[in-house]
């Protein structure tokens, strides 16, 4: 079986730009450069061969380029207790639109959709007792720019620094 998920790599600069903002918060396990993404939609376990068959869907989807920027820093909490900490991208609905089509594309290879509203956001940090949230980030997040022109099936194998992730298809190519 295979975990996988669809996403939109990220450039080298917004990388950067995000590492830079990572710190200062106790108990948080932050991503490492190669864990940075943003997800538009989690598929989860398939064998190899529903995994060709959303390959090819996905080759279906018509991607086009827009501009995306790092938006405000966010965070996700679990029982009153944040467990995610996060920076937001801009434009939603350029990003709502692609993971939309991504969903519909999935769906056709019989992917159940997806029931939760789409927010997004590149995850930057993990962890159940994460102390200083509230001084976090500690200077403003730069608004980095990139391009946004296709996005990546990734699959997920958890290691023991948490998940790594193998590109195994990119559109447009």
């Amino acid at each position: 079986m295979m975990r996988l998920f669809v996403g939109l790599e990220l450039p080298d600069e917004v990388k950067s730009a995000l590492l830079a903002a990572m710190g200062g918060v106790a108990g948080a396990r932050w991503q490492r450069a190669e864990q940075l993404h943003l997800t538009l939609r989690f598929i989860g376990e398939v064998d190899r061969h529903q995994a060709a068959d959303i390959a090819a869907a996905l080759g279906r989807v018509n991607v086009r380029p827009f501009a995306a920027e790092l938006g405000e820093a966010g965070l996700f909490e679990h029982r009153g207790r944040v467990d995610t900490l996060w920076v937001g991208v801009r434009p939603a609905d350029a990003l709502a639109g692609l993971a939309k089509a991504v969903n519909a594309a999935l769906a056709g290879v019989g992917i159940a959709p997806e029931t939760r509203a789409f927010l997004p956001h590149i995850t930057l940090a993990r962890g159940r007792g994460m102390l200083g949230v509230t001084g976090w980030p500690q200077a403003p997040l730069p608004h980095t720019p990139w391009r946004v022109n296709g996005f990546a099936l990734f699959e997920s194998q958890m290691g023991k620094d948490g998940s790594d992730y193998c590109v195994l298809g990119r559109w447009p190519g």
